[in-house]
């Protein structure tokens, strides 16, 4: 979904909370994502990820989700990926979002942002106060921020890993951009998340999953109702 012209960050909904299904890989699971309600389809250009696509595969399942739901805003997520990297996904799908979901710097994120003229959602992982921090740095830069659970040193995927973080951490956190929370999150916990922290969106990956980049439709759908039964308790 473009961005609105005069404002920065995620676009305004009918729902005042965005749900993001990422790791899209299968014609069936765009389908289920888009059935569910989902606002946000993610797309991972990361090879060493299970969800990866390449990008004539991932033209075609952009190309299917836009027919199915033309308002779903199409998310690109990459790994430090270079300017030309960067171009060749643009060409490929044409995402409303690059996720950047490396160890790209403040200064980065602002002149991927700058160059690019789309969406820039920069991930980060929180672990720690220091973390919820160093996230502030990136507001400037970015058009909003994804947090997820800070990954294990030797962990080879920097997201997806279906590792929750301490909510607490950012209960009642604000960065000047909307911010996604992520990481860990399922149809069982993601009210719970939504009460306390009260993010402008959630995203899911690994917890609408019955294996490694298997997306199941019917947790697909559990996740998006829990979410959406929780934005109504809370009155956002």
């Amino acid at each position: 979904m473009p961005m609105p012209a005069d404002t920065r960050g995620l676009p305004v909904q009918k729902a005042s909370l965005l749900i993001k299904i990422c790791g899209l890989n299968t014609p069936q699971a765009v389908e289920a994502a888009v059935a569910a309600g989902a606002d946000l389809l993610g797309f991972v250009f990361f090879p060493k990820s299970p969800r990866y696509v390449g990008h004539r595969e991932a033209a075609e399942l952009t190309a299917l989700a836009r027919r199915l739901a033309p308002g779903a805003g199409i998310v690109a997520l990459t790994v430090d990926a270079s300017d030309a990297d960067l171009e060749a996904i643009i060409d490929a799908i044409a995402p409303d979002w690059l996720q950047l979901h490396g160890g790209e710097t403040p200064e980065r994120v602002a002149a991927v942002r700058e160059r690019f003229k789309g969406g820039v959602m920069k991930a980060l992982g929180v672990g720690s106060a220091g973390d919820v921090a160093r996230a502030h740095r990136f507001a400037e830069g970015a058009d909003s921020l994804l947090l997820d659970a800070k990954p294990a040193a030797d962990a080879v995927l920097p997201g997806g890993n279906g590792i929750p973080f301490d909510h607490r951490l950012i209960a009642g956190e604000r960065f000047g951009v909307p911010f996604l929370l992520s990481g860990g999150l399922h149809a069982d916990n993601v009210a719970d998340a939504i009460r306390l922290v009260r993010p402008q969106g959630v995203d899911v990956s690994s917890g609408v999953e019955s294996a490694p980049g298997v997306k199941d439709a019917a947790r697909i759908a559990a996740f998006v109702r829990a979410a959406r039964e929780a934005l109504d308790m809370v009155g956002q």
